[in-house]
This record gives C-alpha cells, sequence and structure tokens, in this order.
C-alpha cells in the first residue's frame, strides 16, 4: 500500500492518541481528587460496585466497532491505574505465579494491583484476615467437578464477606521441559485439573504416574526443574517456567469454567444488578428445607444456586450453600433474610455483590 494513502491515516491516529492520552490524565486528576475525599474519611480504595456500574455503563454505550469485552478490558486498566494513584491495592491468591487465581486476580482487578501469592486456600483467608493484604481472590466452584469444599468449609468459619464473584475459562495444556513426553514418568497437576482431564489422560497416558500437587502452577514449576516430569496448566504457568506445549486444551469438557469469589471486610452496596450468598443450616425435622426455603418464594426472591455440605458432627447433618439475586439492602431481599433467619437453625450472610 502506498505511504500516501496511510500516511493521512497515521496522522489521524497520532491526533487521536493525544486526544486519548490527554482525557486518561484528565480522568487520573479527578480520581486522585476523589482519593483526597476518600482518605478524609477513610473510605475503601476500592468499590467493587462502582466499578461494575462503570463496566455495565460502558458496554450498554459502546456503537462498536469495538467489542464490548474489549472496551471493557480497556476500562478495568484504567480504573485500576487510576486507583492506584490513592494506594495500590494488595490482593492475595493461591499461588504460585502463574495459576488460574492469579489469572482471575487481574481480570477482577486490574494489573496496578499488589498481587500476593499464597501457598494455599487458607493461607489467602489467613492474609486477608489478618491485613496483610485488602483482598484475597480463592475458588469457589467449577463447572466440571462442583464446589471446592475448602473454600466453603473457610467461608463459614471467617469474619470476612464476598464482595465479588467472576468465572474464567479453564484450558488445561499437558507441558514438559523438552515439550515432549520422553523420559517422563510423572503428570503432575492440582487434584481438580486431574480430575477434569481424567478421560483424557486414560485413553493417551494410562500408564503414566499422576500426582497432585498444591497447584497447577506448582506443578509447572516443577516441571521446569526435572525432565521427568510433566505438568497440567495453562499456557500461561507454561510461559512463565519456559515450558514446551505437548498437547494444548486437553481438559475433557470444552466449556470448563472455574467460578472465583472475592474476599475481603468491605461490605458493598448495590449496584443495580447484585446476587447475595448465604450459608443455612435446618433444624432436624421433617419439611425442614421445604419450610426454610419458602421464604424465598413467598418474597419473590429467586435462587440461583444450591449447594450442601456435610457439617461435620456425625449426625448426618448438613450447612446449605445458597445464592440469591438481589442485594440485601434490597426490601425484598432484606424481608427474605429475616424470615429465613427466624426458620434456621444457622444464618449466615456471606455478602452481597455486583453479579458478572
Amino acid at each position: 500500500m502506498s505511504d500516501n494513502k496511510l500516511l493521512p491515516l497515521r496522522h489521524q491516529i497520532d491526533a487521536i492518541d493525544a486526544q486519548i492520552l490527554d482525557l486518561l490524565n484528565q480522568r487520573a486528576r479527578v480520581a486522585e481528587a476523589v482519593g483526597h475525599l476518600k482518605a478524609e474519611t477513610n473510605a475503601p480504595v476500592f468499590r467493587p460496585e462502582r466499578e461494575a456500574q462503570v463496566l455495565r455503563g460502558v458496554a450498554e454505550r459502546n456503537p462498536g466497532p469495538l467489542n464490548s469485552d474489549d472496551v471493557q478490558l480497556i476500562f478495568r486498566e484504567i480504573m485500576s491505574a487510576c486507583r492506584a494513584l490513592e494506594r495500590r491495592v494488595v490482593v492475595a491468591f493461591l499461588g504460585p505465579v502463574g495459576t488460574f487465581s492469579e489469572q482471575a486476580v487481574y481480570q477482577q482487578f486490574g494489573h496496578a494491583i499488589q498481587a500476593l501469592p499464597c501457598v494455599s486456600i487458607d493461607e489467602v483467608f489467613r492474609a486477608t484476615e489478618a491485613g496483610t493484604a485488602d483482598f484475597g481472590v480463592v475458588p469457589i466452584e467449577n463447572s466440571s467437578e462442583g464446589a471446592i469444599n475448602r473454600t466453603l468449609d473457610l467461608l463459614l468459619q471467617t469474619s470476612l464477606a464476598i464482595s465479588g464473584e467472576l468465572a474464567i475459562p479453564v484450558q488445561h495444556s499437558l507441558m514438559s521441559k523438552s515439550g515432549n513426553m520422553e523420559g517422563i514418568t510423572r503428570i503432575c497437576a492440582h487434584s481438580q485439573a486431574l480430575a477434569q482431564c481424567q478421560a483424557w489422560l486414560n485413553q493417551h497416558y494410562p500408564h503414566v504416574e499422576r500426582q497432585a500437587v498444591a497447584s497447577n502452577a506448582e506443578a509447572a514449576r516443577m516441571a521446569s526443574g526435572d525432565f521427568s516430569v510433566a505438568a497440567i496448566a495453562s499456557e500461561i504457568a507454561g510461559h512463565q517456567y519456559h515450558l514446551g506445549i505437548v498437547s494444548a486444551h486437553i481438559q475433557d469438557d470444552p466449556h470448563n469454567r472455574t467460578r472465583f469469589a472475592v474476599i475481603g471486610r468491605l461490605q458493598t452496596t448495590p449496584s443495580g444488578k447484585d446476587q447475595t450468598s448465604l450459608v443455612l443450616a435446618v433444624p432436624n425435622k421433617a419439611g425442614a428445607v421445604y419450610d426454610l426455603l419458602a421464604p424465598l418464594a413467598k418474597h419473590s426472591v429467586s435462587m440461583t444456586r444450591f449447594e450442601s455440605r456435610p457439617a461435620r458432627t456425625g449426625n448426618w447433618e448438613y450447612y446449605f450453600y445458597v445464592d440469591v439475586e438481589g442485594h440485601v439492602m434490597d426490601a425484598k431481599v432484606a424481608a427474605a433474610m429475616a424470615d429465613l433467619n427466624d426458620n434456621a437453625a444457622f444464618f449466615k450472610v456471606l455478602g452481597s455483590y455486583p453479579c458478572t
């Protein structure tokens, strides 16, 4: 193509880029002013409900040709950079670097943060409870394997609240230091990843030992220093630890997704499209579960998730993890919560937060 035709278009792009840069810095100066006001009242730096409203707004107003998901990604990073002018938020996650949990952190908060890798889900909770981290990001449910039981148990015990959620696609790759399976005696991954790739592994490498480790990224780290180890992990982890891909997208379910919860001390206000999570237990009598959930129908509150978990009392008792549409400050949700609290043997609101 002739430079005579390209040059005017490049000049237009340069001029538009200059306008974008000026507008970004105008926005940053306003964000700094907001930060000064927040500091006076000790208000939190990160308000997930406000950021959710901004992201929904830009998607609704987007005329194209840019895809709305891409526009939201750009605006999330703009908000992250502006937020960092006040203070970099510290976010704990299940490490090491390269896990899907780390990917979830950046998808929720943008990259202008301080990410804090932890050795276990327990440590993510401890770091957030102790104030070492402002927030934690923990896996709560997988579309193939169901609930992450350790997260559910810790949510029952913690004083922290859920302030956000997100779901990311989980795509597993088999990787090794050499990029092939020559000399491989072990395939390492998190137990959930091994389960999610079980059929593929049974078909292709049925006789290779499988070892569950703390995380897929830990498996990638192990493989980076041992030619006898192959890892199941994300391609991001593979790049981080300089592994070669033996086979990509080996998960049995091509639509495999993991849902993550954002935990912290923040209690969110309504964003206009919210969800509330709670834990319930019922008295040991006939029809107790039906009676317990009747207030949701009575007050026209929709239930979107219902998960049972043994109470581990030895008496065949269960905790029920329930998600409902709406915020606890919404009138009908508040009325339903009051009735649930009256009827339940145990009642705890885990948090209200923006829907993704």
